[in-house]
């Protein structure tokens, strides 16, 4: 959970990106390749961390698959519970080594999700909301007023990015649009600094 609560983690809207099924498998299948033995819980850090946290495998897509490459024989556990390890079996390497390419595209899959514009868009929404929940918190009526204002025009704007047509066309001309919005920030951001300190 994320320093402002769960709307307010890494992935603000959700979990982020979801695989598919066979790409938790196939990353499971490559990182046991490199040797060694992971439990389930590994599992989810090292594809998280490989990935820049922007691909999070959940618990309940992970388990299954380990579950189905053992019932494979791809894989063999050691111990109990959620905090066996897991390694391949001679069979489960000799299908890494003969799919290597195919196992290495379940990352080349996810990297589409951690390229730096999509992390650098992350970035900013978890900076635009906590100025969000600074204005929730100091603001007075009237700014809380003009903030609604900003996020409801920034909502309708994201909504007419996805309606464009992602061929280079040039998109329509939203400048008068783009300057009210940002009037109306700096009208509210004005304010704000006159606010007297320790308004809560």
């Amino acid at each position: 959970m994320g320093p402002m609560g769960p709307m307010f983690g890494r992935h603000p809207f959700g979990r982020g990106p979801r695989a598919r099924r066979g790409d938790v498998r196939a990353a499971i299948l490559d990182l046991l390749a490199e040797g060694g033995s992971w439990n389930g819980y590994q599992i989810i850090q090292e594809i998280a961390g490989r990935t820049d946290g922007v691909w999070r495998p959940s618990a309940g897509s992970v388990y299954p698959a380990l579950q189905q490459l053992e019932d494979e024989g791809l894989i063999s556990p050691e111990g109990e519970g959620r905090r066996r390890m897991y390694s391949l079996t001679d069979e489960g390497r000799a299908y890494a080594e003969e799919h290597a390419d195919e196992l290495r595209a379940s990352w080349d899959s996810a990297a589409g999700m951690t390229d730096d514009t999509a992390i650098e868009l992350g970035d900013m929404i978890r900076q635009v909301m906590m100025a969000v929940m600074e204005v929730r918190r100091a603001g007075s009526p009237s700014q809380l007023a003009a903030a609604r204002r900003v996020l409801a025009e920034t909502r309708r704007s994201m909504y007419r990015i996805l309606a464009e047509d992602d061929t280079g066309e040039p998109a329509a001309d939203t400048s008068a649009t783009d300057t009210t919005a940002a009037d109306t920030t700096e009208t509210a951001t004005e304010t704000d600094s006159d606010a007297p300190e320790g308004t809560e």
